[in-house]
């Protein structure tokens, strides 16, 4: 009986230290902390481009093909 709740209790433990994990690598990245005198974080293709992320529910806004190549 007390080798069961041991188990029990260590499967347990096992799974909120492989939750903790989780949570800890899936976590944002903090952008506004940097050195002041060192370089400024890279810029991901959204800020590149200059236009907002695309959202998935809404219409395309434009016409324009150019960046979605023709499947034939």
């Amino acid at each position: 009986m007390l080798s069961t709740l041991l188990v029990i209790g260590g499967v347990l433990v096992g799974l909120l230290v492989l939750l903790a994990l989780i949570v800890s690598l899936s976590a944002r990245p903090q952008t506004g902390a940097h050195p002041a005198g060192g370089p400024a974080p890279a810029r991901t293709w959204v800020a590149d481009a200059g236009r907002p992320h695309p959202d998935a529910w809404s219409p395309l806004s434009t016409g324009a093909t150019s960046e979605m190549p023709a499947v034939r």
